[in-house]
């Protein structure tokens, strides 16, 4: 998702300085946004009172090879629950990165609320269904517990009831949230960058994701990009 300044749900207000002039030659944009706002990734900090920071998560959590789990048939508010999850995962190896691919924004646009009212969502035993896969991450393309659409009413509900969070955060595994454009992936395998910003000491972080899709790009890892460890 691009960060807009006018999103209804997610304020960034933004400054922009500097009009070309000899006195101020550069434009300078300045913003102010959530760490969980558009798309970005969360890490165990958002849940774990002594879970890694962003810049703490390693690089295979958010780079390498995805499985891309085909559930583009999906219905407004539709519960995906674990037959669901299950059939969706149907040859799913030993990818690092389940990508869950239902292509929500061509149903409804991501700018509004319908976007989260009519969501599909994960139930309790669909995100238990995820975790028995021991993924290392899994990517979302749709508001993935039902209680993010509370949000919008001002309505925090128990934690357990975060089903994604309280099970997958829970035991480690890193959460890629509001991925766009799915439709386009072929699948069902692709190499996924999901790279936040490296902000220190931060419970997540904005990321522009994108996926390389061709035979030479599966099975690869985070290490055939990078060399240098999560923290350098």
């Amino acid at each position: 998702m691009p960060i807009t300044a006018d999103h209804f749900r997610w304020s960034t207000p933004r400054e922009v300085s500097g009009d070309y002039s000899d006195a101020k030659p550069f434009r300078v944009t300045r913003l102010s946004l959530s760490c969980h706002s558009f798309t970005h990734v969360d890490s165990r900090a958002h849940m774990l009172p002594d879970g890694r920071t962003i810049d703490q998560t390693d690089l295979s959590d958010v780079a390498g090879t995805a499985f891309v789990a085909n559930l583009r048939d999906v219905t407004p508010n539709e519960a995906l629950d674990a037959r669901r999850i299950d059939a969706a995962l149907e040859g799913y190896g030993s990818e690092g990165i389940i990508l869950l691919s239902t292509a929500w924004d061509t149903q409804r646009s991501w700018k509004s609320p319908a976007y989260w009212r009519d969501s599909p969502y994960i139930t309790r035993d669909g995100a238990e269904a995820l975790a028995r896969h021991s993924p290392r991450a899994v990517a979302f393309d749709f508001p993935q517990d039902y209680t993010i659409r509370q949000s919008l009413d001002g309505i925090v509900p128990p934690i357990g009831e975060h089903v994604t969070h309280d099970v997958l955060l829970r035991r480690g595994v890193t959460l890629i949230e509001y991925l766009v454009g799915t439709a386009a992936l072929e699948g069902p395998r692709t190499f996924l960058c999901a790279i936040p910003i490296k902000v220190e000491g931060a419970d997540g972080a904005p990321a522009r994701v994108v996926a390389f899709e061709g035979r030479q790009f599966t099975g690869a890892t985070a290490e055939h990009l990078v060399t240098a460890s999560p923290s350098s």
